[in-house]
């Protein structure tokens, strides 16, 4: 349908049943995507998103080649730092 599908709190290791999904490999002209031992129509709009609560992954080589990674940690030196920034105003 395209709609993003999220995953919450992976572990380092990731189930190798998604190496389809992450490496969007499809079969029959694009159409298609083999998961596990079905096939499912793959829509070009599907988003994966994998959350993890780990303040460091370690992920494979091969699954940061297939994906993005944002860091969305706050510390509180990058909260101070945010404080000396002109555009920033305390309520």
């Amino acid at each position: 349908m395209g709609n993003p599908v999220l995953i919450e709190n992976i572990e380092e290791t990731i189930d190798p049943v998604l190496d389809p999904l992450l490496g969007r490999h499809t079969i029959k002209k694009g159409r298609y995507i083999r998961i596990g031992d079905k096939e499912c129509m793959f829509h070009p709009n599907f988003r994966l998103i994998l959350h993890t609560k780990l303040a460091s992954p370690h992920y494979k080589p091969e699954i940061q080649a297939q994906t993005t990674l944002i860091n969305f940690t706050v510390t509180r030196d990058g909260l101070e730092d945010h404080s000396s920034d002109p555009w920033y105003t305390e309520l």
